[in-house]
């Protein structure tokens, strides 16, 4: 078994929800926020876990790390914990993942290959890589800087452009995002159902 740099997980809550009309780190899927949810998640995955955000959106008295840049969206998250804790692996996370089980994060997590610079998942939509739901080695800071510095900020293309090798889905629902907010009642509607 390979062992490589500890795991941290970093809830990305720093967005700002335009499209669906309130934060969606907020909303309720069952009895808790999905930014509480989508924490605990990870609290079972990782030594530690943080939510990534601006000054002020503070959730639960949850450990944050604070947008050391902001305007670049999900990369700027990503780049702030690196900054903050640089010899960590990250495992990174969206809080728009109603339907993410513990299952599938514990699979990813196994399945991790540290020699890489990220392990992540391919998208059962498109077949492209899934970075809201992946690991980054400490390794792959330097080039995810290196983007950032010609302009370019999206996780994704980014994993795309370093070639990372990608997993299958064991749940090909289990990263479909919520959006909009029909989107959220109808992701509502199916998980009571799940849970009755």
């Amino acid at each position: 078994m390979i062992t490589g740099p500890e795991l941290f997980g970093l809830v990305l809550v720093g967005g700002r929800s335009t499209r669906m009309g309130k934060d969606k780190a907020t909303l309720q899927y069952g009895e808790k926020p999905q930014a509480v949810a989508s924490y605990e998640l990870l609290a079972r995955c990782c030594a530690k876990v943080f939510l990534s955000c601006r000054q002020g959106q503070e959730i639960g008295g949850l450990p944050a790390i604070h947008d050391t840049v902001e305007g670049i969206g999900p990369m700027g998250g990503i780049l702030s914990a690196f900054a903050a804790h640089p010899d960590k692996a990250w495992l990174v996370l969206a809080c728009d993942l109603p339907f993410l089980t513990e299952a599938t994060l514990r699979d990813l997590v196994a399945r991790r290959d540290p020699s890489q610079l990220a392990t992540a998942y391919r998208s059962a939509h498109d077949g492209l890589p899934e970075p809201l739901c992946a690991i980054y080695e400490p390794t792959i800071a330097g080039k995810l800087r290196e983007f950032v510095a010609q302009e370019k900020v999206c996780p994704r293309k980014a994993l795309i452009n370093l070639g990372v090798p990608l997993l299958d889905l064991p749940d090909p629902r289990a990263l479909d995002n919520v959006n909009h907010p029909h989107e959220f009642e109808a992701a509502r509607a199916v998980l009571d159902k799940s849970n009755q």
